[in-house]
């Protein structure tokens, strides 16, 4: 398809007066159009098509489709018919009222030319642009930032499940690509064995029949591997994706002796679940545990900007896998808001946010980062009677620290950890802890001197500031701003299926996330022009549909 684009006109003359009638006080989405105009332009998205064929329907419309459609939940077929049928709709499109619309499968191939090209982000970033446009948005203000969970796409499976669907979906995939020679080297019991879904309420029953059909199942999985490695096999079905995904999921579950048995491992032999597939059908998803909550799918950090006086909107999403760490991730979200030119002048996170290098990179990026750092665990720091590390006195110079009973360090190495972080390990000489009088509130160890493990300087500092910081009196009141991305949140969930992923794999995902932030935009936009407390942000998918008073 082709795509010429072209100047945005009016809403029709005929559309604005029956839209007028028929909403004196206007709609959600009539407001929407009068005081952000049309958000796109076709040229955004003019890398998404060829230069040459049919003519595409004009993106910059597909992009508001995409917008509404995720504000209300509606499937394609329902947001489709609500372009024919809507006068609010229309009105926001500036489309005649005789237009026809358009086929709901549209909708689906524009939201793959997005991903495909990498330019679902444009969701919500040109809406971003137009709220600084018009004032709604303050650059260098203060944000907020906290993640969710998000349940994929998936049939939740048992191991038992996963590996015979895993083989299961391979000879289906290999039945397509080429059957003559499926029938040729598949054995005729795989069909009994494997034609069906696998359910859990047909596998063998008992612990040991569940046991020798996993032994089964492995023994026809790394049979039919070593048909598909020979050398005379056709290479397109080497390289099939479920061929692929039933290779992993074999190393993943079964061992191969030196003698050639074949075993399943113990679940303590197996990967970390980073890297262990859940599905063969959805590979991206992964399984995560979280304050004793447990799921399967992906992880959604939200970041909202929280100023005084102004709409409290979602200025960045960031989605990963639900294993990644939210500590891991700031540098991430801070790049995006850089890149969208809404880097804030505080950011506002809770305590997984926070550790040495965040507050390190977040000052070389101007932001302060605000959130309770993680407690010293040291038993010294704890009873609040020893010399913790905040009692020694440390030349950064020299390379000395100097203890509460002025006793210098003996030796200072720089170090890394298995993660790869640089850590410094002190020690003191073991003459002067053996005869210092305060020992008992430095060490307990009977024979061996005090220790210290420090970070980096700066980190140290950063680290050091933060926790005198949040023993101020002020900072429980300018930390309790950060609870309102809570409520955003509860708001996603509950109004927009914000942790239920539509669709299957992480980027598909991730455009779901932002279509949603952007809905949420437009509601918060049209409450805040007709003065609505912030507060009253939580709404059914249905008050989109009601007149704005």
């Amino acid at each position: 398809m082709s795509m010429h684009p072209k100047p945005i006109g009016p809403v029709p003359e005929d559309t604005a007066r029956v839209a007028r009638a028929a909403f004196p006080k206007g709609t959600t989405y009539i407001q929407m159009r009068d005081a952000l105009g049309a958000i796109y332009e076709d040229e955004d998205f003019s890398e998404l098509f060829e230069v040459r064929g049919r003519p595409a329907i004009a993106p910059w419309r597909l992009a508001l489709v995409t917008l509404m459609q995720f504000s209300e939940g509606l499937s394609d077929r329902q947001a489709a018919e609500a372009v024919r049928a809507r006068i609010d709709w229309k009105y926001a499109l500036g489309l005649q009222l005789t237009d026809p619309g358009f086929d709901f499968s549209v909708l689906s191939e524009f939201r793959s030319r997005l991903v495909e090209g990498g330019k679902e982000e444009l969701l919500l970033e040109k809406l971003l642009e137009v709220c600084k446009e018009r004032g709604y948005l303050k650059v260098r203000g203060r944000q907020r930032t906290d993640s969710t969970h998000v349940l994929g796409a998936l049939r939740v499976l048992s191991q038992l499940e996963q590996t015979a669907e895993t083989m299961r979906a391979a000879l289906n995939a290999l039945a397509a690509a080429d059957l003559d020679w499926l029938r040729e080297h598949a054995d005729p019991k795989w069909f009994e064995r494997y034609a069906r879904r696998i359910e859990d309420q047909r596998l063998p029953k008992g612990k040991e029949a569940r046991k020798e059909y996993l032994q089964t199942v492995g023994a026809d999985g790394a049979r039919l591997l070593a048909q598909l490695d020979d050398p005379h096999t056709p290479r397109i079905l080497k390289t099939l994706g479920e061929v692929e995904i039933l290779r992993q999921l074999w190393e993943q579950r079964y061992v191969q002796s030196p003698e050639g048995e074949l075993r399943a491992r113990d679940p303590k032999e197996r990967p970390e679940a980073a890297y262990c597939i859940e599905s063969p059908y959805e590979t991206e998803v992964r399984y995560a545990t979280k304050r004793g909550m447990s799921w399967i799918g992906y992880k959604v950090h939200l970041t909202e900007s929280c100023d005084e006086g102004l709409p409290h909107l979602i200025t960045n999403v960031h989605t990963t896998a639900a294993t990644a760490t939210d500590v891991k991730q700031l540098c991430a979200i801070q790049e995006g808001l850089a890149k969208s030119g809404l880097l804030p002048a505080e950011q506002l996170a809770d305590a997984a946010y926070v550790c040495g290098s965040n507050l390190v990179s977040s000052h070389a990026c101007r932001i302060d980062l605000i959130g309770p750092t993680y407690e010293d665990r040291q038993w010294q720091a704890k009873r609040g009677e020893g010399f913790d590390v905040a009692n020694f006195s440390i030349d950064w110079e020299k390379k000395a620290v100097t203890c509460p009973q002025g006793r210098k360090s003996i030796r200072w190495s720089e170090t890394k950890t298995a993660r790869g972080r640089s850590m410094i390990h002190i020690d003191f000489s073991p003459n002067d802890c053996a005869a210092c009088p305060s020992r008992p509130s430095c060490t307990r160890a009977k024979n061996l001197p005090r220790t210290l493990t420090l970070q980096p300087k700066e980190e140290h500092e950063a680290i050091q500031f933060a926790r005198e910081r949040q023993k101020r009196e002020d900072f429980a009141a300018l930390y309790s701003r950060r609870a309102g991305i809570e409520g955003t949140i509860s708001q996603g969930v509950r109004a927009f299926g914000l942790r239920q992923a539509r669709y299957r794999g992480l980027k598909k995902t991730h455009l779901q996330e932002l279509a949603t932030a952007t809905a949420v935009n437009v509601g918060r936009i049209a409450n805040w022009l007709n003065g609505v407390p912030t507060a009253v942000t939580r709404r059914s998918r249905l008050a989109a549909l009601a007149p704005v008073s």
